[in-house]
Formats: C-alpha cells, sequence, structure tokens
C-alpha cells in the first residue's frame, strides 16, 4: 500500500547562511506540498486562482498575496488551480534567525517581531494595505548584493509588516501542532483543560469552575481574552485534530469524527462543511492530490 507523504525540501541555505532570496517570473505553480526546518516568507503577484494551502487553510488567492511560515513542519503549497496568469511573480524568502527569547530578537525593541514570528507558526497572511507597504522594499529585494544590506533590508519588511494590523492565522494551532500560549494564567489552564479533553463533552459550567468564575462571566471573560466563544474555540481546536487525522491516517471519517470529539457522523460532516468549505471526505482527497506518492 502506498503513504502520501509531505515532501520535505532542503533549501539552498547553507552553513552560516542568513537568507535565500529568490525571485521568479513564470506562468504556472509546478512545486509540490512540502515543509522545510527554516522560515519562509512568500509573496505572489498576478495569480489570481491560485489555491494556496496552509496546513488544514485552503483558499483561493487573488492579485497578491503574502505569507509568512515559521513553523519547520507546517506544509504548504501554491498550486495552479484556476490561474490562467501569463506573468506570475513570486518572490520567496528562506530565512534563517534566531527569534528566540534569549538572542537579541528577545529584547524590548523587536518585541512586535517576536510575537508576528510566534503567530506565523500556524502560517500568517498579510491583508492588502500590510502588502503594500513592504511591496517597494521586496521589489528591491534581491537585486540588493551586499549581504549585510539585504538582512537590513529584510529586516526592516518583517519589522513593517510586525506592526501592521489585520494579519490572520491560517492552519489551526491543534493542526500546526502549535503549543497553547497565553497573558492570562486561567485562560492558560482552561485552554490546557480543553486541549486534554477535546474528545469529550466540555461544558461551560465545568470550565467555568475551573477558572473560579460564574458561566455568564467566564463567557465574558474568554471571548475578551480569544476573541472567540467557548464553544466555537472547542469546534476549531477539534477540527484542526479531525483534519490532521484526515491527512495523516487511514482511520474512516466516522472514526475520525468520534475520536475528535463530534457525536455523530452527519454533525461530523455538517460542522466541518461548514468551517472548511468542503466535506471530510473531500478534505481528505483533496491533500492526497496535492502530495507525493512514494
Amino acid at each position: 500500500m502506498t503513504e502520501s507523504k509531505v515532501i520535505h525540501e532542503i533549501t539552498p541555505l547553507m552553513g552560516k547562511d542568513v537568507l535565500y532570496i529568490a525571485e521568479r517570473r513564470k506562468k504556472e505553480f509546478t512545486y509540490p506540498i512540502h515543509n522545510h526546518k527554516v522560515f519562509e516568507l512568500n509573496f505572489v503577484e498576478h495569480a489570481p486562482g491560485v489555491r494556496r494551502i496552509v496546513g488544514d487553510s485552503s483558499e483561493v488567492i487573488s492579485d497578491y498575496d503574502l505569507v509568512l511560515i515559521t513553523g519547520p513542519d507546517l506544509e504548504h503549497v501554491w498550486e495552479q488551480n484556476i490561474c490562467s496568469s501569463e506573468d506570475i511573480h513570486e518572490i520567496t524568502v528562506h530565512f534563517d534567525i534566531d527569534f528566540s527569547d534569549s538572542s537579541i530578537f528577545g529584547r524590548n525593541p523587536f518585541r512586535s517581531l517576536q510575537k508576528m514570528m510566534n503567530e506565523a507558526q500556524k502560517g500568517l497572511c498579510f491583508p492588502m494595505d500590510a502588502i503594500m507597504k513592504v511591496y517597494p522594499m521586496l521589489c528591491k529585494l534581491s537585486s540588493i548584493k551586499d549581504g549585510f544590506y539585504a538582512f537590513q533590508q529584510f529586516l526592516s519588511i518583517l519589522y513593517e509588516l510586525s506592526l501592521c494590523p489585520g494579519a490572520r492565522t491560517l492552519a489551526t494551532s491543534s493542526y500546526a501542532k502549535v503549543e497553547v500560549a497565553s497573558d492570562s494564567r486561567r485562560v492558560l489552564k482552561v485552554k490546557n483543560y480543553i486541549n486534554a479533553h477535546y474528545r469529550d463533552e466540555i461544558r461551560l459550567a465545568d470550565v467555568a469552575s475551573l477558572a473560579g468564575m460564574s458561566p455568564s462571566a467566564f463567557s465574558r471573560f474568554f471571548k475578551l481574552h480569544t476573541g472567540r466563544n467557548l464553544s466555537d474555540y472547542i469546534i476549531e481546536l477539534r477540527l484542526g485534530y479531525a483534519s490532521r487525522m484526515l491527512v495523516d491516517s487511514t482511520h474512516s471519517i466516522a472514526e475520525i469524527g468520534y475520536g475528535c470529539g463530534f457525536n455523530n457522523l452527519s454533525n461530523f460532516n455538517r460542522i466541518f462543511r461548514k468551517k472548511k468549505g468542503c466535506s471530510p471526505s473531500e478534505f481528505r482527497e483533496n491533500y492526497h492530490k496535492t502530495r507525493i506518492i512514494v
């Protein structure tokens, strides 16, 4: 039996290299779904109709697309789909920079940059205002021959992006295998509890009690801190785990639905289609089509 796998790309970055910049003019996307250890900023211009897949996110892009990916296991691909453009412009930057707390980027001037890099573990898509702000710098990047000045320019691009509002994450946390993090210890305690019990029925009263609050007060508190109500958060988490299982396992749709906390198959199918725009079986089939059979 063949098994579909994501290509683990070995990028051209070598040894003490920091940046690899590739600028291309082309008519189609042909590279299959892949991941890589280093970080990536990918800009695509004049390619409406291309399908961008990042983890369990699948979207058709318009004329401009800019995505930052910092998750080493997060698979991604830009597929030709229905794009008929004859002049696709793509700029891909692979970079290997230590953004940890122990590096210089853990210091105060780089706080927004470090926050953005953490969020980009799930893939981060930037709005048009942000793209236009860095567009001139991006287009000049490949022409800078001096390594120091190229790095300086790229760091400025990242910093400007970190200051722009409206960026949104693509893959779900559970699919991207990103650890739960929160500024509030109570929210973190609740998220850890949900993550450990997502297969079971989770009652608002029990979670509120865990946080030491009444159900109504907890509902307001949780939405304030996460931007979602409790039921939406639980559904997103379950769907992330389900999507990962659809891609990585041969379990039946029913087994996956029940195993991820959905109480019946029709409910799982209905919610999955509403949130992902396709059925679980279509999601599995589409993902396997983008992968290489080895």
